[in-house]
């Protein structure tokens, strides 16, 4: 069921709501792209009430900002207000594991379990970015060219897709099924909004180097699974650190999944994802 939410300086988030059980609130990553969880919510319809949302100035939401990460956080809790109610469990993508997290440790009282798959962890010592580049040029074998002639230019919108789904094809671990994965991402096509990813990178870069976010995860006492895919081309051990200053964590690597684990491994991660949230919360 499509519906809106409303945001308190007036932006009109889009809403997806489906499934039912507890509400569990879900945080695409990006930042700039817009929900691709249709079929994680697929996998626990029978047991969330899953709400997806596209975050402000992407997809299918109001094309405005201001993108900032205080702004995506009280965006987040007026959908939370408005569909899940006093208290959700939350679980973020990408860019949207850290959107989640920094809404668990701004809103504890507001979460009941925090699920963080694929992040990219909260080290800003141990810089994941050039193993990402290295890993991404490798997986795109036969299609880099394509994809740096692309990159080189200005593009058409035609163009615009193509590129992107050459370069989320390095997401999936499974080569022979990568193109098909990516191209299903991309439909329907809603345009990258560049402004935001420009924005939203920048003040994470800054936010790591200059917070104690490890402090603060250090004093958030409620109940987190991290969910990796051994094969995603961002470097795994950038969220260690994270795992270590949780005091309440729980780790589970899926083998064979690249970034979206729940694509190239369904079974497991929806055992993982259910049993973590049927365990009591605090």
């Amino acid at each position: 069921m499509s519906l809106d939410a409303r945001t308190d300086d007036g932006c009109r988030l889009w809403v997806e709501q489906s499934g039912t059980g507890p509400p569990l609130v879900l945080c695409h990553g990006g930042p700039g792209l817009w929900d691709y969880f249709d079929p994680l919510a697929r996998l626990l319809d029978e047991h969330a009430c899953t709400i997806r949302w596209d975050q402000r100035g992407c997809g299918r939401s109001q094309r405005r900002g201001p993108y900032r990460i205080a702004r995506f956080v009280a965006d987040l809790d007026a959908v939370r207000d408005q569909l899940a109610g006093p208290r959700m469990a939350l679980l973020g993508h990408s860019w949207g594991a850290h959107l989640a997290l920094r809404y668990a440790v701004e809103h504890p009282d507001r979460v009941s379990q925090l699920i963080y798959v694929s992040g990219t962890g909260i080290d800003a010592g141990r810089a994941w970015h050039p193993h990402y580049e290295r890993n991404l040029r490798l997986r795109l074998g036969d299609r880099l060219g394509r994809w740096e002639t692309l990159g080189a230019r200005s593009r058409t919108p035609a163009e615009e897709r193509e590129w992107a789904v050459l370069q989320w094809s390095a997401d999936f671990a499974d080569q022979d099924t990568a193109l098909s994965h990516a191209e299903r991402m991309a439909e329907p096509w809603l345009g990258i909004s560049y402004d935001c990813s420009r924005a939203i990178n920048a003040e994470v870069k800054r936010e790591l180097a200059r917070t104690e976010i490890a402090v603060r995860c250090r004093a958030l006492d409620l109940p987190v699974l991290i969910i990796d895919g051994t094969e995603d081309i961002r470097p795994r051990w950038a969220v260690d650190s994270l795992h270590r200053a949780l005091p309440n964590s729980q780790r589970v690597i899926l083998a064979g999944s690249g970034h979206l684990p729940w694509v190239e491994n369904p079974a497991d991660f929806r055992r993982a994802v259910t049993t973590f949230l049927i365990q009591p919360s605090r």
